[in-house]
């Protein structure tokens, strides 16, 4: 605590890092929710190592996930993410951060629920639908309305992903900020979860 009496970050940080122990932090959500840059600079904050699930099931497959989608299907990529999220929460001292359908999986969402704490990082449609129109990488939105198709996908996968432990909703302000934000949600949560218990 600071002289005035307010709690600097790293008191908040070391607070989070006890309460955690060593579970790793799983960010969830759309994609263009901005999970790898939070994830990035939230895992510097907390001394932690940043794992993308995408780009580990990529090197695990030899191919970029466009190519498994084109090559062998979605399911053939889901059940590949799910053996890849499986063994990259094993490693405790990660943030790890997610393909928008991973959690969507119920064995995925059972492995998350019993060993991380999960954060939905949440944004509305149109900054998602902005984001995602910079890159040409995203092959769930390569249709004929890709605007469309996005809604569709906000549709379904927004209830489950209410299923996470802990909900930030990003908005167009600096990613620096939405990882302060986690930090005080998740820190909220396992310090509401430890006076339950």
């Amino acid at each position: 605590m600071s002289r005035d009496g307010t709690t600097t970050r790293d008191d908040r940080r070391e607070d989070l890092q006890r309460l955690l122990g060593r579970r790793p932090i799983v960010l969830i959500g759309m994609m263009g929710a901005g999970k790898t840059t939070v994830g990035r600079r939230l895992a510097a904050r907390l001394g932690r190592h940043f794992v993308d699930s995408d780009e580990e099931v990529e090197k695990a497959a030899g191919m970029t996930i466009e190519d498994i989608f084109r090559t062998h299907g979605e399911a053939d990529f889901r059940a590949g993410e799910v053996k890849v999220i499986a063994r990259l929460l094993k490693d405790h001292n990660i943030v790890l951060g997610t393909g928008g359908g991973a959690f969507i999986n119920p064995e995925t969402r059972a492995l998350v629920k019993d060993a991380a704490i999960s954060v939905w990082i949440k944004a509305d449609f149109e900054l998602l639908f902005q984001r995602v129109s910079r890159r040409s990488n995203r092959p769930l939105l390569k249709t004929a309305n890709p605007r469309e198709t996005l809604q569709k996908l906000i549709e379904v996968r927004y209830p489950v992903y209410a299923e996470a432990d802990v909900t930030i909703v990003s908005r167009d302000v600096p990613q620096d900020q939405v990882a302060s934000e986690v930090i005080d949600a998740v820190l909220a949560h396992l310090t509401a979860e430890q006076s339950n218990d």
